[in-house]
């Protein structure tokens, strides 16, 4: 048994190079992978990326996708790269909440993991590149963000206003923030020095967009305490 694991870890290693074409792409599919590499044999090429994944030549990003381990050393500390990332896990989402708002320094005290808004169902996944968190919004919020591209792969992040809007809308309120004076600022250790006039009149326009009362009572809050003239 255990020679036979050997001699398929070796026939493997000697395979590697059908890897170097995808060195410089951010992601392939087993179906993409095998066809550049000629196999007729689709399980042939299952296996063989399951194998490399156990031995760290490839990574695997979710279901039938990859990334060759090359192109994310190359790459992962670059700005866009956890964008990228989100984006080909769920494509219908943008970056938001505590993920770009301690981008901002407006959070500075907690690590987070990627965090991104979507119209579709809430979910938290996870891979060898990071734990990912999508929350599900209603339709006619679902805006704010603009729209980059990294590496081919398009992506996008909320604006400061609709992040903050997002961060704000998701999060439980203290009870006593209804019968006292509680500066929700300092409540949730939100540094909004940074945000611009521009900013503060953006978040205003989503909030009155969204028609929400627990949105209203926190803009009412903002404008009386952190946003005073």
């Amino acid at each position: 048994m255990y020679r036979i694991i050997y001699i398929i870890s070796i026939l493997s290693d000697m395979k590697l190079y059908l890897l170097h074409s995808f060195e410089n792409i951010p992601y392939f599919t087993i179906e993409g992978f095998r066809q550049a590499a000629g196999m007729d044999n689709p399980h042939q090429a299952r296996v063989l990326l399951h194998h490399w994944a156990e031995a760290g030549h490839v990574v695997p990003i979710k279901k039938g996708v990859y990334m060759t381990r090359r192109f994310a050393d190359l790459h992962s500390r670059e700005a866009g790269f956890q964008g990228v990332i989100s984006a080909i896990l769920l494509p219908q989402s943008y970056l938001s909440l505590e993920f770009v708002l301690q981008r901002l320094s407006i959070l500075t005290d907690i690590t987070y993991p990627v965090t991104a808004v979507t119209t579709r169902n809430t979910r938290r996944i996870e891979n060898p590149l990071g734990t990912f968190w999508y929350r599900s919004i209603r339709p006619h919020l679902y805006h704010g963000f603009t729209i980059s591209e990294h590496f081919g792969v398009r992506h996008a992040q909320a604006s400061p206003a609709k992040a903050l809007f997002d961060y704000l809308y998701f999060r439980p309120i203290p009870a006593a923030f209804h019968s006292s004076p509680l500066s929700l600022a300092e409540e949730f250790r939100l540094n909004l020095e940074g945000l611009s006039a521009a900013d503060q009149e953006e978040f205003s326009r989503f909030v009155e967009a969204s028609r929400n009362r627990k949105m209203q009572h926190i803009l009412e809050n903002l404008r009386s305490d952190a946003w005073r003239p």
